[in-house]
């Protein structure tokens, strides 16, 4: 069977658009042209590929099972039949996604940006908010780089530890607590805490190290972001312990005062993470380079 590889391209697009539409629109072709493409790709593969339910086209088993695939698949064609590897920064024109944590978004974005539009004036950054879901973004190509507290598990998603910083206790001036002489575990624990979660959990590793102490706290709220949890803890009496180097800006902006965590507790974290398909594309490198660079900066 002789086999057209421009269908693969146009398979990559139908099922990462679902619909022959914004298939079409994606690879700058007619919706006639591109509904004869599908038309020739269930022939070539037996399966419908994308069928109408309603308004909407809904992917098949198969394609399903196959769509990572071909995006693969497309990706080392391209890198074939591109073998000019030399970046010019001056004529680049790309967009990259990145989904970061939004503290490192506010910490890191704005030195990462300026040093991008100084080299490459032509490429373009789109930060976009976490999920409180796990998202498969960075496997699918839709997401060109991560940074977040959780290394990713999947073998073919790399991931750099950039960066870790201590946690510490943000309040109010003039909270109980800072008129101690000695914050104690069993006084940290009595207070009243706020949480930060994008899922919404009320519990984290904190309360497994009091219980090693026989100690409870008292959660009585979760916020999705620190800076949310800093303005429930400005007019309050409510505690909330975050990482030292978020904890910094947010909490001299709203006059808070930290205090030192009277806990052993593991450092926070931060993963750069990325889909190995873009090991070596050199704009990615560039940007790679750059982002732990502004990342890493933030944190120290």
């Amino acid at each position: 069977m002789q086999l057209d590889l421009n269908l693969l391209t146009a398979l990559d697009a139908l099922l990462e658009e679902g619909s022959v539409a914004g298939a079409a629109e994606r690879l700058h072709v007619t919706a006639p042209a591109m509904s004869r493409s599908l038309g020739r790709i269930r022939r070539t593969t037996g399966d419908q590929i994308l069928v109408r339910t309603g308004r909407t086209m809904t992917p098949t088993p198969y394609a399903l099972s196959v769509r990572e695939q071909v995006h693969d698949l497309l990706g080392q064609a391209r890198g074939v039949l591109a073998p000019n590897r030399e970046l010019d920064l001056a004529t680049l024109e790309r967009t990259f996604t990145l989904r970061w944590h939004d503290a490192l978004v506010a910490l890191s974005g704005p030195r990462l940006l300026t040093v991008v539009r100084e080299q490459a004036p032509g490429v373009r950054l789109r930060f976009i908010a976490e999920s409180s879901i796990d998202t498969p973004e960075l496997r699918r190509g839709q997401l060109d780089l991560a940074a977040d507290a959780d290394r990713p598990s999947a073998p073919e998603i790399r991931a750099d530890r950039i960066a870790e910083t201590q946690h510490v206790i943000a309040v109010r001036h003039g909270h109980p607590l800072t008129e101690v002489e000695t914050l104690t575990p069993e006084r940290y624990a009595a207070a009243e805490h706020i949480t930060v979660s994008r899922r919404g959990r009320l519990s984290n590793l904190l309360d497994d190290a009091l219980a090693r102490l026989a100690l409870a706290r008292h959660v009585v709220a979760s916020a999705p972001t620190e800076q949310a949890a800093l303005e429930f803890v400005r007019d309050s009496d409510l505690v909330v312990t975050i990482p030292q180097s978020t904890a910094r800006t947010g909490a001299a902006d709203l006059g808070l005062v930290l205090l030192a965590l009277p806990l052993q507790l593991p450092p926070a974290a931060v993963y750069m993470s990325w889909h190995q398909r873009y090991d070596t594309d050199p704009a990615h490198i560039w940007l790679r380079e750059h982002a732990r660079t502004a990342l890493t900066s933030a944190m120290t």
